[in-house]
């Protein structure tokens, strides 16, 4: 429910519109809706709590309203924010910064005894243009050890561990190539033993391995564009190891996870 958000920004910042969307992803079959009221594309500006709330509550209780059995995520790394939402209905708060950006965020969740969603990020997205390059061999073994940070965190104000599901943090902080050497490493994240979302699609590095198809150099393709070139991450993403996907088109994601769910069971 943002105006600026990468990819929907704008498509439902009306809280009519983003209750319709809500309703339509639960009708084909997502387990989880996440709602958020901030972007955190590169360069975003940060919003309040306030103005966060402004947008997200009225969506989540109308939501609530109209399917009481929705299961229900708030991307925020809010602790207002998060105990409003959790009191509103939330099951799952998704925080970005891992517990890093709110010093309240984890007493918080441990007091709500809600999921968490904890994800690996270098830096703000204001930063991330300045970050010094990671080399490949680089990439995996900083993102478990942030990982293994967040997870931390959690326990050492009571979270248990089975409400705990880490994201790896595709673009928060990683450039280009970077996150190719994170999905090609996906699979050692085993080693933390807690289920792993992937946030993948329609990102821009996946736009620049495919921009020499479309327009001119250096222009990345549209987000309408980006459909293919997502699925095939999607099923990469699940025969690395992932658990959950963060997606925008729901039955593309749902096919391609069927052929990657087969691929693995055949194994």
């Amino acid at each position: 429910m943002t105006p600026d958000s990468f990819s929907d920004g704008g498509r439902f910042f009306s809280v009519e519109r983003a209750v319709d969307g809500a309703l339509a992803m639960l009708d084909l079959g997502v387990d989880v809706v996440d709602l958020g009221g901030e972007s955190t594309r590169p360069k975003a500006w940060p919003v309040t709590a306030e103005d966060e709330l402004a947008r997200v509550l009225p969506v989540l209780e109308g939501l609530m309203a109209r399917r009481p059995d929705a299961v229900v995520s708030i991307d925020t790394y809010h602790a207002l924010t998060a105990r409003r939402a959790v009191n509103a209905g939330a099951e799952i708060v998704n925080d970005v910064s891992g517990f890093s950006w709110d010093e309240a965020m984890a007493d918080t969740c441990a007091e709500l005894g809600c999921g968490v969603v904890l994800m690996h990020t270098r830096g703000r997205p204001g930063e991330w243009g300045e970050l010094p390059s990671l080399a490949k061999e680089e990439v995996v073994p900083a993102v478990i050890a942030g990982l293994r940070g967040c997870l931390k965190a959690a326990q050492a104000v009571g979270i248990p561990d089975e409400r705990v599901v880490l994201d790896p943090g595709f673009g928060f902080g990683k450039m280009g190539v970077e996150n190719y050497a994170l999905l090609a490493g996906l699979a050692e994240l085993k080693a933390l033993e807690r289920p792993v979302l992937c946030g993948i699609s329609r990102k821009g590095f996946l736009a620049r391995t495919i921009e020499r198809f479309y327009g001119d150099a250096g222009e990345l393709p549209p987000m309408e564009a980006r459909g293919v070139v997502t699925q095939a991450a999607n099923v990469a993403s699940v025969l690395g190891g992932a658990h959950l996907l963060r997606v925008h088109d729901v039955r593309a994601a749902q096919e391609a996870v069927s052929v990657a769910d087969a691929i693995l069971a055949a194994g």
